[in-house]
């Protein structure tokens, strides 16, 4: 979990950077930093969502740090399990697929196609289940795992980032 003082820092170097944007995700925390089209008169408040519904807002400090931070906007959403697994229920799956590189997720070879997977089928270490384009290469995915799709975590055409989960599989 970020604390308040590492988002700040972040907020800086984003506006001291030429970078317009930065998409940071981690054990389901997600932090999208975003410079402003135009400065405005206040500083903007830092939205941290720990439980769905449940919003904290942080106001910085009107200092000479926080006059630059006042140029960008920080939303820092933190999704730390599903409700279900918060109970103490189990989770319906043992393993997930996950995006070897940046790029776009396309689930079937190519639009007139079926999908290479779809929930309830099996795969195997050497079954492909999609594919990622990169630089205007097509790059198939295979499972590496046995088991039975249990969750499809994207859409058709979606951006995935590396390590991004695609697939849950259940393993048998």
């Amino acid at each position: 979990m970020l604390k308040v003082q590492e988002i700040r820092e972040l907020i800086k170097l984003i506006d001291e950077s030429s970078i317009n944007e930065l998409n940071y995700e981690s054990d389901g925390t997600k932090l999208n930093l975003k410079k402003q089209e135009s400065a405005e008169q206040g500083s903007q408040p830092v939205v941290i969502q720990k439980d769905p519904g449940v919003l904290e807002q942080v106001k910085p400090t009107v200092d000479e740090q926080s006059k630059a931070e006042a140029k960008a906007e920080a939303k820092v959403v933190e999704n730390l399990a599903p409700a279900e697994e918060k109970q103490g229920e189990t989770k319906d799956y043992d393993e997930e697929i996950t995006s070897p590189m940046v790029g776009t997720f396309y689930c079937s070879p190519s639009p007139d196609k079926d999908p290479y997977v779809q929930v309830g089928d099996r795969v195997t270490n050497d079954s492909i289940v999609c594919i990622v384009e990169a630089m205007k290469l097509f790059n198939e995915i295979e499972a590496e795992i046995n088991g039975e799709i249990v969750d499809i975590l994207v859409e058709d055409g979606e951006l995935v980032e590396y390590g991004q989960p695609l697939f849950r599989v259940k393993s048998k």
